[in-house]
């Protein structure tokens, strides 16, 4: 009896770090300290003393039930972006700069090539964040995983400096409201999509006119990293005064989080056009329009509340970007809350 008999193959394991390191390798920034394969990922902080009051911020996420889709796609290339992606956007909503990121990956049955696919999906969220993958983890859980199932998650490090935190205390009455476009469903509300539509290869494989694309291609597509974005915006001069990343929870839950007590955002939703993908699940699924708005970001991923004179400069600067951006509403005075009209 050994330890592979049990379920737990270690060379596959040695196989799969050796397969990922050329992905890991190019995101690598001069801060880290060592190579791949440490008991610790080493990263200086030599840089982040110019800072005059330097905040460390950190974000972990993972991208929920949305694997399945990569399960039966047989498709693992992009889902690490997704994994990247909740971390990263939630340390630049509040103003920071994504440093590092540390990935875990629970799987039933380590197969090598596989885990090495996922992996470069990690490292290509990394990539577009800035941020470089100084670690991780690969877990098999032989009997408590099916062994051709995994999970994925992780955390991410980033720092800035106290005074450019956004905190939405500034947001006043007259504020503009800024959506920045998402690049789909994301990775939030896959519980009910899977209620909705087959989780089959027929059924993902089928083509939609309105999609132009199959229905797999439509909901795996990654989540959108928006740190270039902010970092655009920044260096365009604006002062963002509140950020929100429409996460789980849509727009309801997440758009009040960044206001400040008194005041209320006043979304109008024919600012844009909704992708057709909503438009798709809400007619399949008979899903009312406000539980839309309340499980999805419905096409816009980031919601920034700047003031109205900044207006042009940061549209333009999300343009630099490759990023969307639409006028979608402004701040009013209220109860702090979101109000779709």
């Amino acid at each position: 009896m050994d330890y592979k008999t049990s379920g737990v193959d270690i060379e596959a394991g040695y196989q799969s770090v050796e397969l990922m390191k050329a992905s890991i390798q190019k995101t690598m920034r001069p801060e880290v300290l060592g190579g791949i394969g440490g008991f610790a990922g080493a990263f200086s902080l030599s840089e982040i003393q110019q800072m005059k009051e330097p905040v460390m911020l950190s974000g972990t996420d993972g991208c929920g039930t949305k694997v399945k889709l990569a399960f039966v796609m047989d498709k693992h290339d992009t889902i690490g972006i997704d994994a990247v992606a909740m971390c990263v956007n939630d340390i630049a909503c509040s103003g920071g700069e994504p440093l590092f990121f540390l990935d875990y990956i629970a799987c039933g049955k380590n197969y090598p090539e596989k885990i090495a696919s996922i992996v470069s999906g990690v490292a290509e969220g990394c990539r577009q964040a800035g941020a470089a993958l100084v670690g991780g983890e690969t877990a098999e859980h032989p009997g408590l995983m099916p062994e051709d199932e995994y999970d994925l998650a992780g955390f991410a490090v980033g720092v800035a400096d106290r005074k450019d935190l956004i905190t939405g205390e500034t947001i006043r009455t007259g504020d503009t409201l800024i959506g920045i476009a998402s690049s789909g469903v994301h990775s939030n509300g896959f519980s009910l999509v899977r209620k909705v539509f087959e989780m089959t290869k027929e059924s993902l494989d089928t083509y939609y006119d309105e999609l132009g694309k199959t229905l797999g291609e439509a909901l795996i597509e990654p989540t959108r990293i928006y740190v270039r974005a902010l970092k655009e915006i920044k260096k365009a001069g604006v002062t963002v005064k509140g950020c929100s990343h429409i996460t789980g929870g849509g727009f309801y839950e997440n758009i009040p989080r960044m206001l400040p007590d008194g005041v209320k955002a006043v979304i109008r939703k024919d600012s844009y056009e909704v992708p057709a993908i909503f438009k798709l699940l809400a007619e399949k699924g008979d899903i009312a329009e406000e539980m839309m708005y309340n499980t999805y970001n419905m096409g816009i991923g980031m919601v920034l509340a700047v003031d109205s004179a900044d207006t042009d400069t940061v549209l333009k600067a999300l343009k630099e970007s490759g990023d969307t951006g639409y006028v979608i509403g402004t701040v009013e005075a209220g109860e702090k809350s979101a109000e779709l009209i």
